[in-house]
């Protein structure tokens, strides 16, 4: 008696370690997988790019999913900026047509909408039924709720109640991230745009300096009565003042300034 006891409890310790090691090998699975999503969105570079490859890994990722869009807000107005089918872009035209749908309410609200049942359910009356006709049952909208980023990404079925919770929480992961990534790289935009203008703004200071130099020099004038001849010339040609002394470097041409109390400082 004691030895059957003692063999089953040894084969109860052999099935728990067992149990336990298979959870945690599919923790790890799961864990490594997500990090290769994250990797995958964050080395995506701009918003648009980073958006289509969340939309492309919801389908591969997200075993319910057949279908993956995504929504954006630009000020005040919401658009369609990636698809992985021409019957998602039909699908979120309709709802960004009708103005309802659980994507729309998902960007609006900052919560995750979905609807089982698309053709039946009453929330969105005119978009529902039509989704439904074009094929599409279940919704799964997520919002991408990130500083500096405002959208969602959707997910679709052709049946209805097809998605559970691990679709749900594999789709929540990936919309935050995918919404993070997004930030990143408005930041990063930010940032270049910035640098760009600066660099700009370095040049232009050069350009007129030249431009100066060479009208002091040339007819032995003050630097403000340089810098004013450049102006006015920027404003009787109607160009920007950089133009103005780009061209009077390149030619050594007098800019003209349709003033006769200017022309006075080219007088040989």
């Amino acid at each position: 008696m004691l030895c059957t006891w003692v063999t089953t409890k040894r084969g109860a310790v052999d099935s728990t370690e067992h149990e336990t090691s298979t959870i945690e090998d599919s923790a790890i699975a799961s864990a490594n997988a997500f990090t290769e999503v994250a990797r995958a969105l964050f080395l995506a570079g701009r918003v648009e790019d980073i958006l289509t490859r969340a939309v492309d890994l919801s389908v591969v990722t997200i075993e319910a999913c057949e279908f993956a869009g995504a929504f954006l807000l630009e000020g005040d107005e919401v658009t369609a900026r990636a698809c992985t089918d021409p019957i998602v872009a039909e699908v979120d035209a309709l709802q960004l047509r009708t103005g309802e749908g659980p994507c729309l309410d998902a960007v609006a609200h900052r919560l995750p909408s979905y609807a089982s049942e698309l053709g039946t359910d009453t929330r969105w009356p005119n978009f529902g039924p039509a989704a439904a006709s074009l094929g599409m049952r279940s919704l799964l909208a997520i919002p991408m709720a990130a500083p500096g980023t405002s959208g969602a990404i959707n997910l679709y079925a052709r049946y209805p109640d097809a998605f559970g919770v691990i679709d749900r929480a594999r789709g929540l992961l990936l919309a935050s991230m995918a919404g993070f990534a997004c930030s990143a790289a408005r930041l990063h935009e930010d940032e270049e745009r910035r640098a760009e203008n600066l660099h700009a703004a370095l040049v232009t200071r050069e350009l007129i300096g030249q431009a100066q130099g060479i009208l002091i020099e040339r007819e032995r004038i003050t630097g403000d009565q340089a810098f004013h001849i450049l102006r006015q010339a920027s404003q009787h040609l109607n160009v920007k003042l950089r133009e103005v002394a780009q061209d009077l470097i390149d030619t050594g041409e007098r800019p003209k300034t349709g003033s006769p109390r200017s022309a006075r400082y080219f007088q040989s």
